[in-house]
C-alpha cells in the first residue's frame, strides 16, 4: 500500500489577503503559478516565494505546472512593485525564482539584480535568496548574480543523472551542477540546492546525486515527495513514507551538509528563512 501525503487545506480569507497584495501589484507566485502543496502553511506564515520575469516558461519540464512559451516582454517596474508588495506583506525573507528565459541575451540575470536593489531599498534588513535557472551557464550572467546583493544562491538539480534528461529535456544534469560549484567557488555565500523523490530514482541513485552536489561545493540541500501537478506531468512512480525522508536526512548531514530539510511536502523554498539558521 502506498502512502499518499495529505495537503492542508487553504485559509479562503488568507490567501484572499496575499493574492489581493499580490493583485495591485502586478506579481507571480511559485506558490500559485506552480500550484505548490505549501500554500496554506506559507500563507499562514506571510511568506511567499515570488516568481520572477513573467509566468511563461520557455522550457517544459515533465513535472513543472508553470506554463510553456515564448517569454514576455521584461517589466522595468516588477522590481520597485515588488519592493512594495514585500514591505506590504511584511516579509523580513525573500526568495526570488524565476522561469527560464533563454530567450534573453543575459538569460534575466540583471532583472534579478535589480529586484534585488530594489527590496533592499525599500526593506534594508530584508534576507535574499536567489532561487536562478542555470542561465546556460552563462559566466557572466553568474557574475551578476553573485555580485547582486543576495545573502543565499539556490540552483535545483531536481532529480538524479539517469532521469534528468526525461524530467529537465531542456536542461542538463552537468551544467547544473557547474552552476552549483560556480557559485560556490566565486561567493562567500552559502549554496543550496533540491531534490525531488517519487520519480522512479533509487535510494542508491539519490545518495550519488547528494555526494555529488556537496563535491560541488552546496551546503545547504532540501528533499521533498514528487507530486503530479496534472494528468499530463510525469507520473510519480512511488510515495516515500516520512521515514524515508528522515533517514535521506541524517545520511545527508552524514555526508557533511551543513543544513538539511528533508520530508514528504518540503520543497526548495519550504521555511527557507529557518535553513540552516541554527548555524548563523
Amino acid at each position: 500500500m502506498q502512502f499518499k501525503p495529505k495537503v492542508k487545506a487553504l485559509n479562503p480569507q488568507l490567501t484572499q489577503k496575499i493574492q489581493n497584495i499580490l493583485h495591485v501589484n502586478s506579481l507571480t507566485t511559485v506558490c500559485e503559478a506552480a500550484a505548490c502543496p505549501n500554500r496554506a502553511e506559507c500563507y499562514a506564515r506571510n511568506s511567499a516565494t515570488f516568481m520572477i520575469l513573467g509566468d511563461t516558461c520557455t522550457r517544459a519540464c515533465t513535472f513543472c505546472n508553470v506554463k510553456t512559451g515564448q517569454g514576455n516582454v521584461v517589466d522595468a517596474s516588477e522590481p520597485e512593485r515588488l519592493a512594495r508588495a514585500v514591505n506590504e506583506l511584511g516579509l523580513n525573507y525573500v526568495v526570488l525564482t524565476s522561469v527560464d528565459r533563454d530567450d534573453l541575451k543575459d538569460y534575466g540575470a540583471e532583472h534579478f539584480s535589480a529586484c534585488v536593489r530594489a527590496i533592499k531599498v525599500l526593506n534594508p534588513s530584508v534576507k535574499i535568496e536567489l532561487l536562478t535557472p542555470d542561465f546556460k551557464y552563462n559566466m557572466n550572467a553568474l557574475k551578476v548574480i553573485i555580485k547582486s546583493g543576495a545573502n543565499k544562491l539556490a540552483h535545483n538539480q531536481e532529480t538524479v543523472r539517469r532521469l534528468s534528461k526525461s524530467i529537465r529535456p531542456q536542461s542538463d544534469y552537468n551544467r547544473s551542477l557547474k552552476v552549483l560549484e560556480y557559485y560556490a567557488n566565486n561567493s562567500p555565500l552559502h549554496v543550496k540546492s533540491s531534490l525531488m523523490c517519487g520519480l522512479g530514482e533509487t535510494k542508491e541513485e539519490l545518495l550519488v546525486t547528494m555526494q555529488e552536489l556537496l563535491n560541488a561545493g552546496v551546503s545547504e540541500l532540501t528533499l521533498g515527495q514528487y507530486l503530479q501537478p496534472t494528468q499530463k506531468h510525469h507520473k510519480v512512480q512511488k510515495y516515500y513514507p516520512p521515514a524515508f525522508f528522515d533517514e535521506m536526512k541524517e545520511e545527508a548531514l552524514g555526508m557533511g551538509f551543513r543544513a538539511v530539510a528533508s520530508g514528504i511536502l518540503v520543497r526548495s523554498s519550504y521555511f527557507a528563512e529557518n535553513l540552516g539558521e541554527e548555524y548563523e
